[in-house]
């Protein structure tokens, strides 16, 4: 095996911090060749279908990559903008409003970026721009605050094959999950609070997050869980009885059970039985996508209003909201405390991101 070089290292070198933030990853336009491009890597993922490998790639080659993309194609359509993909324009003003953040800005040796798990910008690429800047010090900042296998470890797994050719090894912590974190929750309450000033609160609040197969619940997989308490945390923050709120999953796809309740299933129901009014909210989705903008924003509204349904309010996702930088900064400070002298990691301001970071956590019952 042959492994990078380091050509520019030297003992001097101070010690660096590399903060990457990954994200799901879009098609580079959307187009039937870039949607299938992105769908076969995407679909390839051995993290996403869990079949034999051989039987999984003549379906994928022979049947899905034919038909799938033009579909998709379509429904990209609708929601790609001028500046293009929803989720990569939002991810990146996130990304450039934390490097503006006092603490990460004032420190000249920590450096962020961001990636995507398929499709551009790559997880290669940002990794390479760090060691060739001799970054020594590496943060993973998945953009999923619930764990599952087919996400976050599906990074870990990118991660580790490209380190892994390194010559000299960085250190490197990975944030595995951040579903039930003070800031994280406090955010997500306070978007749909802030809504709730503007528009008056409907008479079902659907918290919608992505689906997976059953199967994976079984397995050990503990996304489901993760998932009903970050909803019951944000719930306890808006004073929500059991009855004013569901959690529900969206986006399944083939022939497997997947996680249950499922959304448009859910909604049907609630505009036939007279709950005529609903909001709803995707707190795994940290940027609004094509699962939220089209199959919940568009597709599950329509059927909602054409069962009975009257007001479909969409919550839209933490975005670039001041609430989401504010705890992807706290996030990304307490990753790297320990790690250099600068003032953010100083002994006083360990205790009072601490103390900020988890009070409500300590003087609330969650």
């Amino acid at each position: 095996m042959k492994y990078k070089s380091d050509e520019n290292y030297s003992h001097g070198d101070e010690r660096k911090i590399g903060i990457l933030l990954v994200n799901l990853g879009t098609p580079d336009a959307p187009t039937t060749s870039a949607v299938r491009k992105y769908l076969a890597e995407f679909l390839a993922d051995p993290r996403i279908v869990e079949i034999p490998r051989i039987i999984w790639w003549l379906i994928l080659n022979l049947i899905i990559l034919n038909i799938r993309p033009k579909k998709s194609r379509d429904l990209y359509k609708k929601v790609w903008t001028q500046d293009g993909s929803p989720l990569l324009v939002t991810s990146k003003k996130i990304v450039n409003k934390l490097k503006k953040s006092k603490n990460i800005s004032s420190d000249k040796n920590l450096s962020i970026d961001l990636a995507m798990r398929y499709g551009n910008p790559s997880i290669k690429k940002a990794l390479d721009n760090f060691k060739d800047n001799n970054i020594n010090r590496l943060a993973i900042i998945p953009m999923f605050p619930q764990y599952s296998a087919a996400t976050t470890a599906s990074i870990f797994d990118k991660i580790s094959s490209e380190i892994k050719l390194w010559r000299n090894i960085p250190d490197v912590r990975f944030l595995s999950t951040y579903h039930d974190e003070p800031s994280y929750i406090l955010a997500c309450a306070e978007r749909i609070k802030t809504f709730w000033k503007s528009k008056s609160k409907s008479k079902k609040l659907v918290f919608s997050f992505h689906g997976l197969p059953q199967v994976n619940l079984h397995k050990g997989d503990p996304y489901h869980c993760y998932c009903h308490k970050t909803a019951r945390l944000v719930a306890n923050e808006l004073n929500l009885n059991e009855d004013e709120y569901i959690v529900t999953f969206q986006s399944r796809f083939g022939t497997q059970v997947w996680l249950q309740p499922y959304t448009d299933e859910i909604l049907t129901g609630l505009a036939k039985d007279g709950i005529d009014s609903v909001d709803i909210f995707c707190p795994g989705f940290l940027c609004d996508c094509l699962e939220t903008l089209e199959e919940i924003n568009m597709q599950s509204r329509e059927n909602y209003i054409l069962s009975g349904g009257k007001i479909f309010n969409y919550i839209p996702a933490l975005n670039d909201c001041d609430e989401n930088i504010d705890s992807m900064e706290k996030i990304i400070l307490r990753e790297i405390l320990g790690w250099d002298n600068n003032s953010i990691n100083s002994i006083d301001n360990l205790k009072i991101t601490q103390q900020s970071y988890d009070k409500h956590a300590y003087n609330k019952k969650i």
